[in-house]
């Protein structure tokens, strides 16, 4: 039997002009036995991923605003895995707090509660760029101070490398000398680092990648994602905001990787 003959019913729901989703995205009905009637969809990835974001007054147990991932199963990310890795975060990094996970046999979904802020990449912060990639230089500090020794996961070269499919990942460069092993977000472009009204640092979003690998896999990328998300901008705040002078050779080598992938 073809896959589609086995997908969820869809049902059309308005999304705001802030949403990443497609205005015509037909949404999957198992969302709405967890938000009730209306969540806004807010993004969806290349796995068929969605997230939608619902108030939790309408699932009847809380006021505060929630997100809901779904992921179809099989799929290339783990939102077990996220919840593990958010829930090992939440007494050290300001991160969401898990509701729930839930787990089907054709889809996952982990429901989170919303730190109050708006991402690195909100209309308010692209007019602002400097102060928001500031912020994102000070979080990914704060995350990266995080002692090492407690983290149970790793997103080291080898770990990548095995994990890669394309023909890039066999033409890199030789992998430079660590120069710092730190607790990385995985996956540190700017939208992942929410921001307070004032444009202050509030938290990190989307840890599924999160582990132990050298400083500049996370450092390389996040100023990768500047040019994609920012019309004008001053690289300089970033590095200033961190505390660390840009290392060109590891630069290049951690966004071809990133690349690879």
């Amino acid at each position: 039997m073809d896959d589609a003959d086995n997908r969820e019913p869809m049902r059309d729901v308005p999304v705001t002009l802030a949403s990443t989703v497609p205005a015509d995205f037909a949404l999957p009905t198992d969302i709405l036995e967890f938000t009730g009637p209306d969540p806004e969809p807010i993004w969806l990835n290349e796995a068929g991923g969605v997230t939608v974001r619902f108030d939790g007054d309408a699932a009847g147990d809380g006021t505060r605003l929630r997100y809901l991932k779904r992921n179809p199963l099989p799929s290339s990310e783990d939102l077990a895995l996220e919840k593990e890795k958010l829930e090992w975060l939440t007494l050290r990094h300001p991160v969401p707090r898990v509701i729930d996970y839930v787990r089907r046999g054709d889809a996952e979904f982990l429901i989170t509660e919303a730190i109050p802020g708006a991402n690195a990449v909100a209309a308010e912060n692209r007019a602002r760029a400097n102060t928001a990639i500031a912020a994102i230089g000070e979080g990914l500090r704060r995350l990266h101070d995080l002692p090492v020794d407690d983290c149970p996961w790793t997103w080291s070269v080898a770990d990548r490398l095995r994990a890669a499919t394309s023909e890039q990942a066999s033409t890199l460069s030789p992998t430079p000398e660590i120069d710092r092993l730190v607790v990385c977000h995985g996956d540190p472009c700017a939208p992942n680092t929410l921001l307070d009204a004032a444009g202050r640092f509030v938290g990190h979003v989307d840890m599924q990648r999160l582990g132990v690998a050298d400083r500049w896999a996370d450092l390389a990328v996040a100023t990768m994602s500047f040019g994609w998300n920012y019309d004008s901008f001053d690289e300089a705040v970033f590095w200033d905001a961190y505390g660390i002078a840009p290392d060109e050779k590891r630069i290049r080598y951690y966004r071809e990787l990133w690349d690879a992938e």
